[in-house]
């Protein structure tokens, strides 16, 4: 358990948005949970996350030690593109989540994958059972998850050695005149909004993104996306960054968009090494209808 004194430096600000300006390496959501269990207090006493600071306030937040959550087996539908004993290859729909995190307990792919099967592996611990990698919840596509430890550590280091293949589609606005692209550009914490990501010097990773472009329309362009690196948002943020932000997207798209989907991106090839086997396996799953729609729209069809 560890216990933080904040300095004030502003005022008439929401408690929670004070925190999340102070420290960060806490999600809006956690700081809100910890206010609510009364791990925040404000001279000495427990306020609600509107509550506006003042100059003269005392807060200190404690920060209670990692707890795990029980995470619960729920029959959600799964799309399984493939499977064996030591991997799942899942197609997930954009609006789901990869695992549960604070606030979140339910409807996620690890819910599903838990009542799928038993078998998964535990190198991530009780929230993360077989997650080797992540997309975002509005990106609908390919995912590997690992039935083993074995397995587990196999496409971790595959990941981190960039062999594994991962490709993706997105539409995205503006007519991009050229065929290939590449965007090399350092991505960290939006320094404005804790929420977003951007290209910035700041506390940032290498990032770099690779396109080239599949079909122009009147004012878009629909892409394939290689990454080099796998950073928070990368497709999204270098895209918007470049003047082509993926349509729909509600955190760095335009506003004016369809958002009932979220952004029109989609994780559309993977191929690995089997962990076992040492054979490379590669699938493809077609572009979700309300994405595949939308293209006959631009085609006129």
């Amino acid at each position: 358990m560890e216990k933080r004194k904040l300095e004030i430096n502003e005022e008439n600000v929401r408690l929670d948005k004070f925190i999340m300006n102070s420290i960060s390496d806490l999600s809006r959501t956690l700081i809100q949970e910890y206010i609510k269990e009364g791990h925040v207090l404000v001279n000495g006493k427990i306020e609600k996350a509107s509550y506006k600071i003042k100059m003269n306030d005392a807060i200190e937040i404690t920060i209670p030690d990692n707890r795990e959550m029980d995470v619960l087996p729920e029959d959600i539908p799964l799309d399984i593109v493939y499977e064996d004993q030591d991997v799942i290859v899942v197609n997930k729909p954009s609006g789901m989540i990869v695992h549960p995190s604070a606030g979140i307990y339910s409807g996620t792919l690890v819910n599903a994958l838990l009542y799928h099967c038993k078998d998964l592996s535990g190198i991530n611990g009780v929230n993360r059972p077989g997650i080797v990698h992540r997309i975002d919840k509005e990106t609908s596509g390919l995912l590997m998850v690992a039935k083993n430890d074995k397995a587990h550590k196999s496409l971790s280091e595959q990941l981190k050695e960039h062999s594994v293949t991962r490709r993706y589609v997105a539409l995205v606005h503006g007519v991009i005149p050229h065929v290939h692209g590449k965007v090399n550009a350092p991505i960290g914490r939006d320094v404005n909004d804790r929420q977003k990501m951007a290209v910035t010097k700041n506390n940032s990773k290498e990032a770099i993104t690779n396109f080239t472009v599949l079909e122009r329309y009147d004012d878009m362009s629909l892409i394939e996306c290689r990454l080099e690196t796998g950073r928070t948002h990368q497709i999204r943020v270098h895209m918007s960054y470049i003047g082509y932000p993926v349509y729909g997207d509600p955190k760095y798209g335009k506003k004016k968009d369809n958002q009932s989907h979220g952004q029109f991106l989609h994780a559309k090839k993977l191929g690995f090494i089997h962990p076992t086997t040492g054979e490379y396996l590669e699938f493809e799953c077609p572009l979700p209808d309300y994405f595949q729609a939308k293209l006959d729209e631009l085609k006129g069809e």
